[in-house]
């Protein structure tokens, strides 16, 4: 009988439908900014709007991660270890 995962799993299913569904976006943003009738320039300025709006994303998918993680037992048990280790070291003492 195997014991369930503490940590919750993300199928591979859903890693390609995320993936998919990101490349299809972007895709059609850029086909629908190519599309427009507009100046270079603009088309340019919405260029840049569109991959700061992915890069800005991809910052904040980051942080809320990262801050999911330090409230969970597991990583906080994890940073207690490692400053117990810290404290414990002694970089002058001979091995």
């Amino acid at each position: 009988m195997s014991t369930p995962s503490a940590q919750p799993t993300t199928t591979s299913a859903y890693i390609a439908q995320a993936a998919i569904a990101f490349g299809v976006s972007l895709f059609g943003a850029g086909v629908g900014i190519f599309y427009l009738p507009l100046d270079s320039w603009q088309r340019g300025f919405l260029g840049m709007t569109v991959l700061f709006l992915v890069t800005s994303t991809f910052t904040l998918a980051k942080v809320v991660r990262d801050r999911h993680e330090s409230a969970s037992l597991t990583g906080r048990i994890d940073q207690a270890r490692m400053e117990k280790l810290m404290a414990e070291h002694d970089p002058f003492k001979n091995p």
